[in-house]
């Protein structure tokens, strides 16, 4: 398989997270992950604020609600006017730029916290991710991040669908690897001193069935989308539901009519050398 371009590799990632309906998951149940991102990097309103990967801004905005100035950028600004809707709703104000996670259009020490919620997990160059990271945060200043780990709900929904989805391209990551304490300690070396590298699980009640969270998923998720459409291309579709149905039957915690689900993250809050 030939390599594929950088700009390929961007677009390709720009229009999985474009596809389907990323801003209806949040409002159905991922906004609580934002608020306690911003907590934990305890923002103030004096404070510049990036927030890298952003999509439709759920800790940028509770960030902004402190009176920081926030910039919230993405690589994929079809997410930005769900952000900009919520924002208005809420009476907050906040910068929004295109950006790729790997390569932030910013100054070096520009920002006194740099954070992101589910976010720059996903851009496949971890190393440069995290070089990023640093590079625009100010010394003494935060970087936070909210990542899913590798051992919770949504790496195993990632090794589910890894042999259904399109091969990843030449020397990308896991995703869900940024959950992982050692993977992001090594990652930042001694350029970042974590104060907090804390699992914790958010709550997800918003489905009376567990295949409805199945469904919800295929219908709004990108990576599920892609992978879908993979499966069908090689007649595994159907193959494919039935193993996210029997995903979300495993990680059930509550009822077969009132579902629960407590899916894994970590939370890392580090001070930049």
């Amino acid at each position: 398989m030939s390599a594929m371009s950088d700009s390929d590799l961007k677009m390709r990632h720009r229009q999985m997270w474009a596809s389907g309906d990323y801003p209806r998951m949040v409002e159905t149940f991922l906004l609580p992950l934002g608020s306690r991102l911003v907590r934990a990097c305890d923002i103030r309103s004096d404070m510049k604020i990036l927030d890298v990967a952003s999509g439709t801004g759920n800790a940028a905005i509770p960030a902004a609600a402190t009176g920081a100035h926030v910039t919230a950028s993405d690589l994929t600004p079809e997410l930005f006017d769900a952000g900009r809707e919520r924002a208005k709703r809420e009476g907050v104000h906040l910068e929004w730029v295109e950006a790729d996670a790997e390569n932030l259009p910013f100054e070096d020490e520009s920002f006194d916290v740099v954070m992101s919620s589910i976010g720059a997990m996903f851009a496949p160059q971890h190393e440069k991710v995290a070089g990023e990271l640093v590079r625009v945060c100010r010394s003494g200043g935060t970087i936070g991040m909210l990542n899913w780990t590798p051992e919770g709900m949504v790496g195993d929904l990632f090794a589910t669908m890894r042999p259904f989805a399109p091969p990843p391209p030449q020397g990308a990551q896991p995703p869900p690897l940024w959950g992982s304490e050692q993977h992001i300690q090594k990652l930042f070396g001694d350029r970042v001193s974590w104060r907090k590298l804390d699992r914790e699980n958010l709550e997800v009640t918003a489905f009376e069935k567990p295949t409805d969270y199945a469904a919800h998923m295929a219908a709004s998720y990108g990576p599920t989308i892609v992978a879908r459409a993979n499966a069908k291309n090689a007649g595994r579709e159907s193959e494919l539901d039935d193993t996210l149905e029997a995903l979300t039957a495993r990680w059930n915690r509550g009822s077969a009519d009132k579902a629960r689900f407590d899916v894994e993250y970590l939370l890392a809050v580090g001070t930049r050398a």
